[in-house]
C-alpha cells in the first residue's frame, strides 16, 4: 500500500474526522517511511571528479577547455589539464587539440608558477608525443625549446615527463635532428652525470638517436668522458644505455679517436663480460667500430679482446655474435692479430652453420680475411 493510498485511504475513511485522522496518518506515516524531513546527499553523484572540469558536450568540449587553459583562476587551469590528461589519449582529439591551437596555450602554462600546472603540462606533451600526430604537432610548433626551460626544474616528475617528451619525438629522424638542430645535446649529456638514476636512463634514450645523427656536440660536452663512468654503473639499463650510446660516438672518426685517448678500449673489453646480452652486444659493437683504425686495432689487442671475443661467437643471442665476427675481423687485419686468430679459425668456421644468415656470411668473411695470404 503506497503512502499516498494510505493517506488518501485515511481522509475519506467515513466516520472520521477528516482534519483529526489526516493529521495523525500525515505524522504517522511520514514517520515510519522517514518522509518527517528533507535529507540531501553528502555525496557527489557517481562518475563525478571534483578535480577535473566538466567535459562539455560534442564538439565544444575542446574548445571550452582551451579557453579554461588561459583561465586566471589557478584551480581552473588545473581542473581543465586534469581533464585534457584523458582525452588526449585518443589521437582524434589529438589532432584536434592542435588545429584548435593547444599548443600556444600549453606552452605558456610550461611557464606558470604553480607545480601542479606545469607537471600536468608536461604530461599532457608527454601523452601527446605517443602518437604520430601529436609528435608531428609538437615538431612544427616549437615545443621542443620551450620545454627545454624545465631541464632545470625543481620538480623531479616536471622533468622526467620532459624527457619522456624528447625520449618520444627522438624516435622519428625528423625529431632527433630538431634536438640537434636546437643545441640541447651537450645540455642533455650534461644533465646524465647529475640526473636523478631513473631519469639518467631516459635522458640517454634521445640521445642514441641524437648521436646517430651528429655527435659533435656530444664529444664537446665530454661525453667520452661521462660515458665512461656510466659503464660500470651497477643498474644494467644505464650500462646498457651508455654503451649503446658509446657505440654510436664510435661511429665517426674523431669519436673513435676520442675513445682511443680517453684509454677507453681496456673497460669496453670488460663490458664483454657482462651478465647482460645488450651489453656484451653493444661492447662488441663499439670495438667492432673501434678497430676499424690502425690504433684501435693495437689497443684491442693490448687489451686481451681477441680471447673474448672468440668466446663470444658462441653466444646465445645473434647481435651478439654477429658484432663479435665482424671486430675479429677488423683486428686480423693486423698481423698480430691474424696470427693469433689462425690458431683459433675452428671456432669462427663453427659459425659457418650459424642460424642468422647476418652471422653465416660475417663468419665466411673473417675466416677469408683471417686465412688470406699474399
Amino acid at each position: 500500500m503506497t503512502v499516498a493510498w494510505q493517506l488518501g485511504y485515511a481522509h475519506n475513511r467515513p466516520g472520521t474526522s477528516t482534519s483529526r485522522c489526516s493529521n495523525r496518518a500525515v505524522r504517522r506515516l511520514l514517520t515510519v517511511t522517514g518522509m518527517a524531513e528533507a535529507r540531501v546527499s553528502t555525496y557527489l553523484p557517481p562518475n563525478i571528479d571534483p578535480t577535473k572540469a566538466p567535459i562539455a558536450f560534442g564538439q565544444r568540449a575542446l574548445p571550452k577547455l582551451n579557453e579554461e587553459l588561459r583561465d586566471p583562476e589557478l584551480i581552473t587551469r588545473q581542473r581543465a589539464l586534469m581533464a585534457l590528461c584523458d582525452l588526449v589519449h585518443d589521437p582524434e582529439n589529438v589532432y584536434q587539440a592542435m588545429r584548435l591551437g593547444f599548443m600556444e596555450s600549453l606552452k605558456n602554462l610550461l611557464y606558470d608558477q604553480d607545480c601542479t600546472v606545469r607537471q600536468k603540462t608536461t604530461e599532457v606533451f608527454y601523452i601527446m608525443a605517443s602518437h604520430n600526430a601529436g609528435r608531428e604537432g609538437i615538431l612544427a610548433s616549437e615545443v621542443i625549446i620551450a620545454l627545454s626551460r624545465l631541464l632545470d626544474d625543481p620538480v623531479d616528475i616536471c622533468r622526467m615527463n620532459m624527457h619522456q617528451t624528447y625520449q618520444m619525438l627522438s624516435e622519428l629522424p625528423a625529431g632527433a635532428t630538431a634536438l640537434v638542430n636546437a643545441a640541447l645535446v651537450s645540455q642533455l649529456m650534461s644533465k646524465v652525470d647529475s640526473e636523478l638514476e631513473e631519469i639518467q636512463e631516459v635522458i640517454l634514450d634521445p640521445l642514441h638517436f641524437c648521436l646517430q645523427a651528429d655527435v659533435t656536440q656530444a664529444l664537446s660536452a665530454g661525453a667520452v668522458s661521462i660515458l665512461k663512468g656510466k659503464l660500470s654503473h651497477p643498474l644494467v639499463g644505464i650500462r646498457r644505455k651508455a654503451a649503446c650510446a658509446l657505440m654510436e660516438i664510435c661511429v665517426p672518426l674523431e669519436g673513435k679517436e676520442s675513445v682511443c685517448k680517453a684509454d677507453m678500449v681496456p673497460l669496453v673489453v670488460q663490458l664483454l663480460d657482462d651478465s647482460d646480452s645488450e651489453v656484451r652486444a653493444n661492447a662488441a659493437g663499439a670495438l667492432m667500430y673501434i678497430t676499424i683504425t690502425t690504433p684501435g686495432k693495437y689497443a684491442a689487442l693490448q687489451a686481451g679482446a681477441i680471447p673474448k671475443l672468440l668466446d663470444l661467437v658462441k653466444d646465445s643471442h645473434s647481435k651478439v655474435r654477429l658484432n663479435c665476427l665482424k671486430a675479429l675481423t677488423n683486428l686480423s687485419e693486423a698481423p698480430e692479430g691474424r696470427k693469433i686468430l689462425l690458431n683459433g679459425v675452428n671456432v669462427i668456421q663453427g659459425c659457418l652453420a650459424d642460424s642468422s644468415e647476418a652471422v653465416r656470411r660475417a663468419a665466411a668473411i673473417a675466416v677469408r680475411v683471417i686465412q688470406w695470404k699474399p
